[in-house]
C-alpha cells in the first residue's frame, strides 16, 4: 500500500508508535522528564502529522475508519486538550511519591482510543475505540492507589463502563441482525422503515453512549468517580473522553439520519432536559468544587444535546464548537485544580478556594475566567457557544429545549458566582492556616494552563476561523 493508501492514518499510526517507544523507554529505564518528553512529543507529533494528511483527507483507508476533515478537526482537538492533560499532570504528579511515568502511557493509549472513537464510521472501529480508552481509563482514575476514594472511583468507572459496554454491544447486535450492515453509511441506505428490532438495538446504543457522555439518568458514576480520580486524570474525561464520544455521536445519527424518527428525538430532547436541569440544580448542594464540576459537566453535555438535536450544519457548527469551548474551559478550571493539589489529596474541598485570589491571585484569576466561560458570560468561549447552540434551537423552532437552557444556565450561574466570590472573599487569618500549603506552580503546567485560558478568550472575543474550520468540516456528515 502507498502512503497515499496509509497517509489518513498517520496520527493514529503516530500515537500507537508513541505508546510503544514510551512503554519500552519505561521498561529500560524510569525516568519522570524523559517519560513526560515522550508523551508530549508524541502528542506534538499527532498534531504535525494532521498537517501533513489533510491534503489526504476524506480518503477511507477500510471499511472501519474514515479520516475526513471532520475526523481530522476532532483528533486536532484530542491532541490538543491530551497535550495540555500531560503538562498538567508533569507538576501534580512530581509531588507524588509512587511510580509516575505509567500515567503518560495510560494517557497516550486513552488518547489513541479517542481518536479512533472520532474517525470512526463502523461498530467494530467504534467498539475497539471505546474499549482501548475506557481500559486506560480505569487505571488512570485509579492511579493514586493511596487514597481509598481514588480505588473506589476507578472500580465505579469499571463496573459502569463493562455495564455500558454490554448495552452497546447488544444494541450493535440487533441493529446488525435486520440491517444486515455495521457500516453507518450503508445503514442509511439499508434503514428506511426503522422496524421494532432496530429500535430495540438503538434504544440500547442510546444508552451505552449515554454512560459515556454522563448524562441524565446514566450520570450517577460522575461525581464520585471526578471527585476520586487524580485532577489530570479527571480533567481528561471531562475533556477528551466526552469529546470523542460526541464526535462519533454526530457522524452517527447524522449519518444514519434516524433522528427525523419522532420517538428517537423525543428520548434524547428528554435526556437533555433533564440532564440541563438535574446537572445544575444538584450542583447547588455541592460544597466539594470537583463535584460542583462533574454536576456542571452533566449540564454542559445537556446544551450540547440541543445542538445535535437541532441537526443540519448549524446544529453539527453548533455542538462542535460548544465542546471545543467546553474543552478548553475545563482544562483551565481542572489545571488549577490540579496547581493547588498537594501530595496528600486533591484541592477539592470548598475552603481550599476561599481568600485564594489573597494567596495565588493568578490562579485565582484563572479559575474566575474558567468559571465566567462556564456561566457562558460575554467575551469568553462559553458565551459564544451558548449563543450558537441557541441559534441552532430556534432555528428548528425547539423552544422547550431553548427555554430550558436559558433557565438552568441562570440556575448555573449561582454557584459559578458563588465559588467566585469565594476566591476574593477576605478570610480570618485563622482560617488560612489551615488551608494545606499547595507547591509552587510548575513551568511546564503554567504554560498548559496560560494556553488554555488565552484559547478561552480567544474564543470569546474572535471564534470566526475556528467556526469556518468547523463549517467546512461538518459539511461532510450532513
Amino acid at each position: 500500500m502507498t502512503f497515499a493508501d496509509l497517509g489518513p492514518l498517520l496520527p493514529i499510526i503516530v500515537l500507537a508508535t508513541g505508546a510503544v517507544v514510551t512503554m519500552l523507554a519505561i521498561a529500560f529505564g524510569r525516568n519522570h522528564k524523559v517519560t513526560f518528553a515522550l508523551s508530549a512529543a508524541t502528542f506534538i507529533a499527532g498534531l504535525v502529522s494532521i498537517l501533513l494528511v489533510a491534503p489526504l483527507a476524506t480518503r477511507r483507508v477500510t471499511a472501519l475508519l474514515l479520516m475526513d476533515n471532520y475526523a481530522l478537526l476532532y483528533v486536532a482537538l484530542i491532541l490538543l486538550a491530551s497535550l495540555a492533560v500531560a503538562m498538567l499532570s508533569y507538576g501534580y504528579l512530581e509531588s507524588y511519591d509512587g511510580q509516575k511515568e505509567e500515567f503518560y502511557l495510560l494517557l497516550i493509549l486513552a488518547t489513541l482510543g479517542s481518536c479512533v472513537l472520532a474517525a470512526s464510521s463502523h461498530f467494530v472501529s467504534f467498539f475497539l475505540g471505546l474499549e482501548i480508552l475506557s481500559v486506560s481509563l480505569y487505571a488512570m482514575v485509579a492511579y493514586r492507589r493511596g487514597w481509598d476514594r481514588s480505588i473506589e472511583a476507578g472500580i465505579k468507572y469499571l463496573i459502569l463502563a463493562a455495564t455500558s459496554a454490554a448495552f452497546l454491544l447488544f444494541g450493535m447486535a440487533l441493529v446488525y441482525a435486520e440491517l444486515g450492515t455495521m457500516e453507518f453509511g450503508r445503514m442509511a441506505a439499508a434503514g428506511g422503515n426503522l422496524g421494532v428490532v432496530t429500535l430495540a438495538g438503538l434504544a440500547l446504543l442510546v444508552v451505552g453512549i449515554g454512560y459515556k457522555l454522563a448524562v441524565v439518568p446514566f450520570h450517577l458514576w460522575t461525581p464520585d468517580v471526578y471527585e476520586g480520580a487524580p485532577a489530570p486524570a479527571t480533567a481528561f474525561v471531562a475533556t477528551v473522553s466526552k469529546g470523542a464520544m460526541f464526535a462519533l455521536l454526530l457522524r452517527y445519527f447524522n449519518q444514519v439520519d434516524i433522528l427525523g424518527v419522532g420517538s428517537i428525538w423525543l428520548v434524547f430532547a428528554l435526556i437533555a432536559i433533564a440532564s440541563m436541569l438535574a446537572g445544575n440544580l444538584l450542583a447547588l448542594l455541592q460544597d466539594n468544587v470537583k463535584r460542583i464540576l462533574a454536576y456542571s459537566s452533566i449540564a454542559h453535555l445537556g446544551y450540547a444535546l440541543v445542538a445535535f438535536l437541532a441537526g443540519g450544519a448549524l446544529g453539527a457548527a453548533a455542538g462542535t464548537f460548544y465542546m471545543a469551548a467546553y474543552m478548553a474551559t475545563n482544562l483551565v478550571a481542572f489545571g488549577v485544580v490540579a496547581a493547588l493539589s498537594t501530595a496528600e489529596s486533591d484541592a477539592d474541598r470548598f475552603d481550599d478556594y476561599r481568600g485564594l485570589y489573597w494567596r495565588r491571585p493568578w490562579l485565582a484569576g484563572l479559575f474566575t475566567l474558567a468559571l465566567v466561560s462556564l456561566a457562558g458570560i460575554p467575551l469568553t468561549a462559553g458565551f459564544i457557544g451558548k449563543f450558537l447552540i441557541l441559534t441552532a434551537g430556534a432555528g428548528v423552532a425547539a423552544w422547550a429545549l431553548v427555554l430550558v437552557v436559558v433557565v438552568s444556565s441562570s440556575i448555573g450561574a449561582f454557584y459559578y458566582l458563588r465559588l467566585t466570590f469565594a476566591m476574593y472573599a477576605r478570610t480570618p487569618d485563622g482560617d488560612a492556616v489551615r488551608v494545606p500549603v499547595a507547591p509552587a506552580l510548575s513551568p511546564v503546567a503554567g504554560i498548559a494552563l496560560a494556553a488554555s485560558a488565552i484559547l478561552v478568550v480567544i474564543l470569546g472575543v474572535y471564534p470566526g476561523p475556528l467556526l469556518e474550520a468547523i463549517q467546512a468540516a461538518v459539511a461532510g456528515i450532513v
